[in-house]
């Protein structure tokens, strides 16, 4: 009943379109600690709330990602201050989020992992390697930013948003990975292509590098134009977003609440 109660309030509190968004990014964390890239309660995802206030949601800093709902996720301001909701969010998810999301009008989504595979590629020399498919999907896209400590430096905010630039996803050295989007199933859609490419190299890479198959010349460039903005979004919003909900609502439909 306390549950319902808290539901309630809060759906009545915010725009239809503004609740639709909280149950797309309640899904991304459940969708996460599903897959296993959750690191306890240490990562974080983010989405800019429509309006132009700057306002972006997060999630509170006591939820396992598995127990986080529409209702519980934390609306806050570019300056880190609660709007609605608990007051208890990650600092360092504070200042990356918030930095992408002042400079980058078309990164509405933000997701930020901590995965091992993620992790180890981040601490190779020549980051992501293009031997397979998944990787040069990824790879047209991909940023890197060099390792500053845990951010909760408001100053690494105009590095982090240099390095970005104009792409949609990058390598934090030392540290993990990042996608944007301009919708949510659109940013979880590149994570998920550049974590199976982590995951992938880590594989190919215990194996040993003698005998590794370079892609033939040409070939990463011609999958970048195959799998262009337009295209992945397309995918992500229209097909494979849609099916990871039906996934979601048969196993724990709970993150609507």
């Amino acid at each position: 009943m306390a549950t319902a109660a808290v539901q309630h309030n809060v759906r009545d509190q915010v725009a239809p379109e503004e609740w639709a968004i909280r149950v797309d990014l309640a899904a991304a964390y459940r969708l996460v600690a599903l897959y296993g890239w959750d690191d306890l309660i240490f990562t974080h995802l983010s989405v800019r709330v429509p309006g132009p206030e700057h306002h972006f949601l997060i999630n509170p800093y006591n939820l396992m990602f598995e127990e986080i709902t529409a209702s519980s996720l934390v609306k806050i301001d570019m300056e880190g201050k609660p709007v609605m909701g608990p007051a208890m969010v990650n600092a360092a998810g504070f200042v990356i989020h918030s930095a992408i999301h002042m400079a980058r009008d078309d990164a509405k989504a933000v997701l930020h992992l901590h995965t091992p595979y993620g992790q180890a590629v981040s601490a190779m020399t020549e980051g992501l390697l293009p031997h397979t498919q998944t990787a040069m999907i990824a790879a047209h896209e991909l940023a890197y930013h060099d390792y500053e400590g845990i951010a909760t430096d408001l100053e690494e905010r105009e590095r982090l948003v240099a390095d970005l630039g104009d792409k949609c996803a990058m390598i934090l050295r030392n540290h993990g990975t990042l996608t944007v989007g301009e919708t949510i199933g659109h940013a979880f859609l590149r994570m998920y292509f550049l974590e199976r490419a982590c995951e992938a190299q880590v594989h190919m890479l215990s194996a040993g590098r003698d005998g590794l198959c370079n892609p033939p010349q040409g070939t990463p460039e011609k999958v970048a134009q195959q799998t262009n903005p337009q295209t992945t979004r397309m995918g992500a919003d229209m097909l494979a977003w849609p099916a990871l909900l039906r996934k979601l609502d048969r196993i724990d439909p709970s993150f609507r609440e």
